[in-house]
Parts: structure tokens; sequence; C-alpha cells
């Protein structure tokens, strides 16, 4: 019986039909319950009512299969904060990878959520539309774009309350989460001033980019002006290897600062945590550097 149910199943505030030691037992599943539910993250949608157009689908359930989601229509961001006094004022919007076509939510969102958080970052694990999957109606250049830029507007648009800057919230992208962050990095941004949404009115382009071994999409030929700037991560063995090597003359020719880390091995789909090589064992820790050095101490260019 999960936790979560305890205190409907004994009935709080009422005598307990039995020994005075089984009660007291009750009393502990109670407060295990409610530390249970406390602890449980907070969820935000990206729309209230569902996305544009798709409204009528935000109630569909989604399938959960082994820390992969499929069937998302009502895209959400899960809240993980540092501890109370810990926070440095940036946010990072996390995009898990998953080929476009399914979520890996615990390992491409969860778990660099939690290090992050843990790191003085707040961190919200984006759950975005799949174009990928077999019979949805969305597209990679329209509803992923449409996600990510909303996913950075609702997190500014909370910045107060979150206890971060909004010009300090970025995002990190693993794999297909990394196509998500380019095409919401390399394509405008600008609010619309007349939107009747408030949250609209908001710059939805991030202001820092982590890409964690990435797809090729979402990326343009010259990067536009204002491009952020970016941490790439991914091993020489990977299929993908040419992405990173690109986006480096890409950066370069562009003048937009960037730093790149090309490991020896490691294939793909690493993470945070999977990898027996030390040198992959310790990116974050890199990401974290990138991160200090970079976002939090505003380095200034020299003249």
């Amino acid at each position: 019986m999960p936790f979560r149910h305890v205190r409907q199943v004994i009935g709080v505030g009422r005598p307990f039909p039995g020994p005075a030691w089984l009660a007291g037992s009750a009393a502990l599943l109670v407060l295990a319950a409610s530390a249970v539910v406390a602890d449980e993250p907070q969820v935000i949608p990206l729309w209230e009512k569902g996305p544009p157009g798709f409204e009528h689908r935000k109630d569909e359930a989604e399938v959960v299969d082994k820390g992969t989601i499929t069937n998302i229509h009502q895209p959400t961001l899960t809240v993980f904060l540092p501890a109370e006094g810990k926070g440095n004022g940036v946010g990072v919007v996390v995009a898990p990878g998953g080929g476009l076509a399914k979520l890996g939510f615990q390992g491409g969102g969860v778990e660099p959520a939690r290090f992050l958080a843990d790191h003085g970052f707040a961190a919200f694990v984006l759950k975005y539309r799949l174009p990928r999957e077999r019979g949805v109606p969305y597209k990679f250049e329209e509803h992923s774009l449409q996600d990510g830029q909303r996913a950075i507007r609702v997190v500014r648009s909370r910045a107060t309350a979150l206890g971060i800057r909004p010009e300090k919230v970025g995002m990190l992208g693993f794999s297909a989460g990394g196509e998500v962050v380019s095409i919401t990095s390399y394509r405008p941004g600008t609010g619309d001033p007349q939107a009747v949404d408030p949250i609209d009115r908001l710059d939805g382009r991030p202001a820092f980019q982590m890409l964690v071994y990435p797809g090729p999409l979402g990326i343009p030929s010259r990067l536009p002006t204002g491009s952020p700037p970016a941490f790439m991560v991914i091993a020489a063995d990977d299929p993908h290897t040419s992405v990173v090597i690109n986006l480096m003359n890409l950066f370069r020719e562009s003048d937009i600062d960037y730093e790149a880390h090309v490991y020896a091995r490691g294939g793909h789909g690493f993470g945070v945590s999977k990898s027996q090589r030390r040198s992959l064992e310790h990116w974050p820790e890199r990401m974290i550097d990138w991160l200090e050095d970079e976002v939090v101490a505003e380095p200034r260019k020299p003249r």
C-alpha cells in the first residue's frame, strides 16, 4: 500500500480500533506518509489549460516504463531547488534525451537536476512533447521549440518566488534534449508585448546552454546574433561527435564564448553517473566549474 494513501485508510482524528502499540505504529506511518508527500517535487504545467491547439489532450494518461515516459500531451517542469540559503540565483531547465520518441526522464532529467540543486542551482526538468513518437501530431520545428521557449518564460515568470535571477536562466540538454536546447537557443525568443498571457511577453531564449552528446537538429549553418554561450560534452567514439566539432567552429567564427570537452571513449548516453571511466565520471564537475566561472561570476571579456 503506497504511503501517500495511509492517512485516508486509518482515519485521522478518530479513535483507533486496536491495541495502543498498533495505534502508535499507525501514527508513525502517517508521519512517514506526510514526509513522503512533502518531499515530492513541485510540478508546474507550461500551460494550465494545455498547449495551444491541443488543450483537449492535456489529461491523456502518460505511459511510464522504467524511467522513460511517452504519450506526453501536457508539458511540465519538475522543480528541484537547492537547500535553503544555498542557492546562487541561477536556474537551469533540463531537457532529457530519448530520440524525440520517448523521454529518459530519470537518467537525463531527475539525476542531473538533483546534481545541480546539490551545487546551488535551481533545476527544472522539462517534460516536452515528442515529435518522433508514432501517431502524434507534433513537429520538432514548431512544438519542440514552443515547449523550450515556454519553459524558459515560465521559469523567468516565477524567478522571484524561486529565488533566481531572470537573466540567469539557461538550459542543459542530453542527446535529443540537446536538440531541444539548440533550437531554443538559436531561434529568436523575443516575447510579444501585446500577448494576453503575461508569460508570453517574456524573452524565451536561454541565457546559456549546455549540450551533452547532442544530436544535429536545431543547429543553423551560422550562429545568429545573440546566441548564448555554451558548454559541450561528448565522447570521440559517439556517432554524433561531428555535431560538437561543427559547433566549436561555429562558435569560433561568431566570437561567442564556449567550452568543449571531447573524451577519448564513452559512447553515447553516459549521463551523470553511468560511466566506469574516470575522466567521464568527473565531467559533471567540469560543468559546475564552467557555470561558476562563466555564469555565476559574470565574466567580462578583455577589451
